[in-house]
């Protein structure tokens, strides 16, 4: 008996409900590569060039810790043989967590591609599965979009376990602890509703020359979750202009003299930028002090060694939609250049936001997800995020 059934309720709306939980027919795929570029400034990972890059200066892969961290709830479930891909593209984390795993692709020993992924989610669709999980960035979801798609398996359920740099697309948990939890409900046979959620895309070589160009590509079916499952991201409108400008104006007269100021990536930020008339990189992170520019576009490495120097307080603002403050476009700001400016005296890490940008959260917390756990339990509860002039917005910082 299948351990699945869709039933149709209406455009692109289903009921996923579970009749054997053991019998549950899954599939794993993991991108190795995806988020690499992220710590070191490299604002995405397409491309064996940027994979190169990213390897020669330092960076090292995450995906599979997050999907561990994901997958390790699933764990206590006892589920039956996960089918997947060999090696570091699945097989690798299911028998580190001891998950009966069948090896259905193999890949190359050289490293695994885009039209692995694609090649792995066919082999997977073919054998038969019920939900694809899969861990990766946009362009990943872009892959299992086109696997789908040329296998005719459109209407497959799919979870999303966010590890890459960018995660535009609604198709991802909020984070791979919650990608965890979902998981383990479906496993568990609680009625899940499915709907189809954007794959969307940044054009990666004007993502770096500091221009969002994203596009939709087509839709997956994804559990229904407000909580759990990540939205779309929103842009700003014009009619923000004002509340930037306001916004700019209360950080730039309280900063502090000597004291160094990391100003996170997105369009509220680099309204604080323009008020001190300095260059901005929008999509990275740029070292202000005195008002003066000292360094640009930093990875994780450089700013560990300006914190060694100097007082150090991290801006941010908040995604529109979605609401992360960290790891979402900003890998740069790792768990140890974090706890590194926690650890200064002071208040260290400002969040700005404007009023309308926090409404479009719809009560939905204030989400880290800077890939240390403790980290985000750390950080979280209520937070002072500045608003407009002279003006302070209480919100609640949640952790998944």
């Amino acid at each position: 008996m299948r351990s699945v059934i869709l039933t149709l309720l209406g455009d692109s709306l289903y009921c996923l409900r579970q009749i054997e939980c053991l019998s549950m027919k899954l599939g794993l795929i993991i991108n190795p590569l995806a988020g690499i570029g992220g710590s070191v400034a490299l604002k995405g990972s397409d491309g064996s060039a940027i994979v190169e890059q990213a390897l020669a200066r330092g960076a090292r892969p995450m995906a599979g810790e997050r999907s561990r961290a994901a997958l390790h709830q699933l764990a206590r479930k006892r589920p039956a043989v996960v089918k997947t891909a060999s090696g570091d593209m699945g097989e690798a984390v299911l028998q580190e967590l001891d998950i009966p795993a069948e090896v259905v692709y193999q890949v190359d020993a050289e490293g695994s591609t885009a039209q692995d992924t694609e090649a792995a989610v066919q082999a997977l669709v073919s054998v038969g599965i019920d939900l694809l999980v899969f861990a990766g960035g946009d362009g990943t979801a872009r892959d299992v979009l086109n696997a789908l798609n040329s296998a005719n398996a459109a209407m497959l359920p799919v979870l999303g376990i966010p590890a890459g740099c960018k995660i535009h697309s609604a198709v991802y948990a909020v984070s791979p602890g919650q990608a965890g939890e979902m998981l383990a409900l479906i496993a568990a046979g609680m009625p899940v509703s499915l709907h189809a959620a954007e794959v969307m895309d940044l054009d990666e070589a004007a993502f770096r020359a500091g221009q969002v160009k994203a596009s939709c590509y087509g839709y997956l079916q994804v559990p229904v979750d407000d909580t759990r499952m990540q939205v779309i991201k929103q842009g700003g409108i014009d009619h923000e202009a004002v509340a930037l400008q306001d916004i700019a104006s209360d950080v730039v007269e309280h900063m502090e003299a000597d004291v160094l100021y990391l100003i996170g990536s997105g369009s509220t930020t680099a309204a604080i930028m323009a008020e001190l008339g300095l260059d901005n990189t929008l999509l990275g992170i740029d070292a202000v002090r005195n008002r003066e520019l000292i360094a640009s576009d930093l990875d994780a490495a450089t700013m560990l060694k300006l914190i060694a120097q100097y007082t150090t307080r991290i801006v941010v603002t908040v995604i529109g939609g979605q609401g992360h403050i960290f790891g979402r476009g900003n890998q740069q700001f790792s768990p140890e250049v974090i706890r590194k400016v926690r650890a200064q005296s002071g208040k260290n890490i400002l969040i700005v936001a404007s009023n309308e940008k926090l409404r479009s959260l719809e009560g939905r917390p204030l989400i880290v997800d800077s890939g240390d756990v403790a980290l985000d339990a750390e950080l979280a509860g209520s937070v002072q995020v500045i608003s407009g002039y002279d003006q302070r917005t209480l919100y609640r910082l949640g952790w998944q």
